[in-house]
């Protein structure tokens, strides 16, 4: 039942994702900005031809690639239920949004549109829904990992040694 409710949040993440874009796109002309958060972030349209921060820019096919890579793996590790508590489940499916959500952009369009971006801390990249959920579905998935992968989702080995002495 998680893996439902997780699947249509992480699609409807998506969606809005998506949704996002388009209506930057249509509603403000490349390179312009508006209000948004004052003080805080404003909208920006940007087409990004790399990834964060511009790295690997007209990178394309690799980062289609890489990015289908990780998509795959989380795939993997939800279908084969390697992941089971609901926090690294939560951490999977916001990658697989965010994941999903840029890689629609690079294969469509050549680059990802971005739009977001802080006032107070010029030098961050501007960015945009999929990348929230990638950076938040990476952190979710460090704190399961760290602290909930070994107790609740780790397999037993079954064929270890004992720490008993032997006689």
């Amino acid at each position: 039942m998680l893996y439902a409710i997780f699947a249509v949040l992480g699609a409807a993440l998506l969606v809005l994702d998506q949704w996002v874009k388009h209506w930057i796109t249509v509603n403000l002309p490349l390179g312009e900005s508006m209000p948004f958060l004052p003080g805080l972030v404003e909208l920006r349209t940007v087409h990004n031809y790399g990834a964060a921060w511009s790295s690997f820019s007209g990178q394309r096919w690799l980062l289609l690639a890489v990015t289908a890579c990780i998509v795959l793996a989380v795939l993997y590790a939800l279908v084969r239920r390697i992941v089971r508590h609901p926090l690294g489940l939560a951490a999977c499916f916001l990658i697989l949004s965010g994941g999903i959500g840029n890689i629609i952009d690079r294969a469509r369009l050549g680059y990802v549109v971005d739009m977001f971006q802080f006032q107070f801390w010029e030098s961050y990249p501007v960015f945009n829904v999929a990348d929230m959920c990638i950076v938040c579905g990476c952190i979710l998935g460090a704190v399961w990992y760290l602290w909930f992968y070994e107790k609740y989702d780790k397999k037993d080995a079954g064929n270890g040694t004992s720490d008993a002495p032997t006689e």
